[in-house]
């Protein structure tokens, strides 16, 4: 083969690579668009009046996670299924807002830690590698990293609502999650970076609970037995 040749046939896979690369972000795009749709969805459950509308807004969201499977299903056509981490920079972004807002909603439906398994159920993608398009377990850490700044913010939004029961319980939920990644050896850069933004969301509920505490308004609410 001549240099030219040569040449010629690297420019030939530089074009190949472009085109995949190109068809992937037009799909995540779309992506992007209807995560962001569901977090508008799921937005209002902080105002006032939003805790009555939680389980609508959740039936909501799950709707709109059906258009979610069309789309990755679409996209698990742009580019050779064993060539998933090669391309998984384009998605991975996405695919961790996506696995935050399975996690806030299982969470606003039940108060439980959604599984790597549920959210792959849910997205309609594989949790094993070798089946193909999966979720990756350090994407899935990092939604769940989202999801706590988002119950910190929760745990505020409810005293503004009257709900003073409800921060005691995110209270609960997130230092078990804080212990549950204690037991973890992060190496990944940016899952410890947001790591460390959890220990934030702790020190801020539990600022919420001791104001509450102090104003006598936690032991009002336990005494009242609302959940």
């Amino acid at each position: 083969m001549s240099v030219s040749e040569m040449f010629s046939y690297i420019q030939g896979f530089l074009t190949a690579d472009h085109d995949i690369r190109e068809d992937i972000r037009k799909v995540v795009q779309v992506l992007e668009q209807t995560a962001r749709e569901i977090l508008t969805v799921l937005q209002s459950v902080h105002q006032p009046s939003g805790f009555k509308e939680i389980p609508s807004k959740c039936a909501k969201a799950r709707e709109l996670f059906c258009t979610v499977r069309t789309q990755i299903a679409d996209l698990k056509t742009k580019f050779p299924a064993e060539q998933y981490y090669r391309f998984h920079e384009h998605w991975r972004f996405v695919l961790q807002r996506l696995t935050f807002l399975v996690a806030f909603v299982v969470y606003l439906e039940s108060e439980a830690l959604v599984t790597r398994e549920e959210v792959a159920e849910i997205l309609a993608i594989e949790v094993v590698r070798e089946k193909g398009f999966h979720l990756d377990v350090e994407d899935y850490l990092a939604g769940v990293l989202i999801m706590a700044s988002e119950l910190s913010r929760l745990a505020v939004n409810s005293v503004t609502a009257g709900d003073y029961n409800r921060p005691l319980r995110i209270s609960n939920f997130i230092n078990e999650l804080d212990s549950g990644f204690r037991l973890l050896n992060l190496k990944n850069d940016p899952l410890r970076k947001r790591y460390d933004g959890l220990k934030y969301d702790v020190k801020k509920i539990e600022e919420v609970v001791y104001d509450l505490s102090i104003r006598g308004l936690a032991k009002e609410s336990e005494s009242g037995g609302d959940k």
